[in-house]
């Protein structure tokens, strides 16, 4: 299995994060094609901060692609231009990559329709002077690990999920479209947003955001009996901040495959008694592993089935673990930038150079 370069940079100021990345796709052993990860963290002796993505991609690889190409760059836009970084601005940065990618597959519908059944679910951590900021679209999700009484490690999950499975969800969808009996129905034992889609709120997914957008019978898995007279998705993302405190010790950022397998609490006790080194690798082996067990199979044998079938025994897994060092000084210690992009770790100048002076 090949999976990116785990990551550790130790920052100064209040707190300081370690990030450990991973992920492991279902149709080869090399990086998914449709998920993509994010990480940037900033040094002293600015204000440290980080930004944390998770993007898994349905359809193709496009959407999530082109989120991992440009919401970093549209956050640090959008806030340079406000001043400040908070809830609203997070928004705005989602927004205006919504209408980018829009964008791009109009121009590219009449050659590539298909671009236009593309889409991701996007997950996005900020920490920006010590407030945890997460914003979130689909079905990913991010689980804070703090430490109680006793010193036990308590899960608490900071994401809402969008997807068909949840009764509110089912609930919210059917208010929005009291006309249609058919805008959530279950299929093949799974409720799907017109039969087609779990998940209510994505980047991309035009064929079911704009009616120009619409498939023909020529595409039976994207068609649609009668043409949407309103957006069935949004783009609107949940979005949730807290002042990060002294017994918070590390966020858990991973798409729907991992928690297919881990319960939040499993998943936070794996992280707080195992080295920080290979911890994503090992929440991802503790998955797979209970994958195969689901299916009265080892581990070992679960790893050779081939391209193509994997995706029937567990979905895209992609792990981020960011840890939070309180009250860390780096004496004397000179530490750079880190970027992980695309499964690639490239050290150097950050945007977040642009952010200096804002409140």
């Amino acid at each position: 299995m090949t999976c990116p370069p785990s990551a550790t940079r130790s920052c100064g100021g209040r707190t300081s994060r370690s990030i450990r990345a991973v992920n492991s796709p279902t149709r080869s052993f090399r990086p998914t094609r449709s998920s993509r990860i994010t990480a940037r963290s900033r040094p002293a002796p600015m204000p440290s901060s980080s930004v944390v993505g998770v993007y898994d991609g349905h359809g193709g690889a496009e959407a999530s692609r082109f989120i991992n190409d440009h919401l970093f760059l549209n956050l640090m836009r959008v806030a340079q231009e406000n001043g400040s970084i908070s809830e609203d601005i997070i928004r705005n940065a989602v927004s205006a990559t919504e209408d980018g990618f829009l964008t791009l597959v109009r121009r590219s519908y009449g050659i590539k329709p298909l671009i236009a059944a593309m889409g991701s679910c996007c997950l996005v951590g900020v920490i920006w002077k010590g407030t945890l900021y997460i914003a979130n679209l689909g079905d990913s999700r991010a689980v804070i690990g703090s430490v109680g009484r006793s010193n036990k490690i308590i899960a608490e999950q900071l994401t809402k999920e969008h997807n068909a499975s949840k009764e509110e969800v089912r609930r919210e969808l059917k208010s929005l479209h009291p006309e249609d009996s058919q805008i959530v129905v279950m299929k093949q034992g799974t409720w799907r947003i017109k039969g087609i889609i779990q998940v209510s709120r994505s980047i991309g997914d035009a064929y079911l955001k704009r009616p120009e957008f619409s498939f023909d019978p020529s595409f039976p898995r994207f068609h649609l009996p009668e043409p949407i007279r309103r957006p069935v998705l949004t783009a609107e993302p949940s979005i949730c901040s807290r002042v990060l405190r002294p017994n918070d010790k590390f966020i858990i950022f991973a798409s729907d495959g991992l928690w297919e397998h881990l319960t939040n609490q499993e998943a936070v006790e794996i992280v707080h008694t195992n080295p920080r080194t290979g911890i994503a690798r090992r929440l991802l082996r503790a998955a797979l592993n209970e994958a195969a067990r689901k299916r009265e199979m080892r581990y070992k044998d679960l790893q050779k089935i081939g391209k193509g079938i994997r995706r029937f025994f567990h979905d895209d897994i992609t792990v981020v673990v960011v840890y939070i060092d309180h009250d860390l000084r780096c004496k004397n210690v000179t530490v750079p930038e880190l970027s992980i992009k695309g499964f690639i770790d490239t050290v150097g100048p950050s945007n977040f150079r642009n952010l200096r002076g804002l409140e």
